[in-house]
């Protein structure tokens, strides 16, 4: 897959997933109302309550990354270097300038949010600065930015919003069955099928999740690698962020697959269920792919 055919496919997949979220909430809304003895009527309620509560959080999705995560905006006379890589190479590649933002913490790492390359946000960590050369600092610079350019932060977004929701849906009933609802009879299937749904609905979303953001570095590390044309720079400092032992403080399981690499740290290896909850696909992969370029 070439890097347009890998933009328009995100575009598309972004309407597709959204199609088939609406499809997948309205089944979920309808079963967990029948199973907790409410009418279709609760079911429509929340189902419009959750929808108008998922689109704007898509819209405000970067402020609500950029809050949880502590980043502050900074200007060029803030950080000359880093504003002067960002500047360089969206003239190169045709880009929108996108904010820039620092995360005060000792871990190297690094994201992209917003909506679209209208709307990027780039945040670096201060460690990143710090410990990562002027090549090394382009290459994840020209990764972050191929997730803006192939519309993978649009895609990211809804899709993390989308899977807020269901784990949210599957809240509500969860408490209902505990709290409230006048079960009627004839209704326990339903009200297995609610269980169940549930039960797997979440993890099944965020299986989803993460292995949508896997797929998604290795195209970015190939587009930004297209970008500086050298591949060594990249890397490198996938190398030195995978070494560095500091964790991502208010890193969260919500915003961890957004980051170049693991923040969390230590927690990339173990059993292959286990391997399945990963955000980031094994970095030695991505570092022996780079090199062979």
């Amino acid at each position: 897959m070439n890097i347009y055919s890998a933009i328009s496919a995100n575009k598309w997949k972004t309407w597709a997933i959204m199609a088939l979220f609406v499809i997948f909430a309205t089944t979920l809304s309808y079963v967990y109302a029948t199973a907790s003895g409410y009418d279709i009527t609760f079911a429509i309620l929340i189902l419009l309550i959750s929808i108008a509560t998922s689109i704007g959080s898509f819209f405000y999705s970067d402020k609500i990354v950029l809050s949880a995560s502590g980043a502050k905006p900074v200007s060029e006379a803030d950080s000359p270097q880093l504003y002067h890589i960002v500047e360089n190479l969206t003239i190169a590649t045709g880009m929108l300038m996108p904010k820039i933002y620092t995360i005060h913490d000792p871990s190297p790492n690094a994201f992209a949010t917003g909506r679209d390359p209208k709307h990027a946000v780039i945040a670096v960590t201060t460690g990143l600065l710090q410990k990562l050369n002027k090549a090394e600092l382009e290459g994840v610079i020209a990764h972050e930015l191929s997730h803006v350019k192939n519309y993978d932060i649009r895609l990211m977004a809804i899709v993390v919003v989308l899977v807020g929701f269901v784990v949210i849906l599957a809240d509500i009933f969860m408490r209902s069955m505990w709290y409230g609802g006048d079960r009627k009879k004839g209704g326990e299937i339903f009200i297995l099928l609610g269980i169940v749904f549930a039960l797997l609905s979440p993890v099944i979303a965020t299986l989803i999740q993460l292995a949508v953001s896997r797929k998604r570095e290795f195209l970015a590390d190939a587009s930004g690698v297209l970008i500086t044309r050298y591949p060594e720079g990249l890397a490198n400092a996938l190398e030195k962020i995978a070494a560095d032992p500091h964790p991502v403080r208010d890193a969260s399981n919500a915003t961890a697959h957004l980051y170049i690499e693991n923040p969390f740290k230590g927690k990339t290896k173990g059993a292959w269920f286990a391997s399945l909850f990963n955000t980031h696909p094994p970095v030695e992969e991505r570092i022996k792919l780079l090199r062979s370029m």
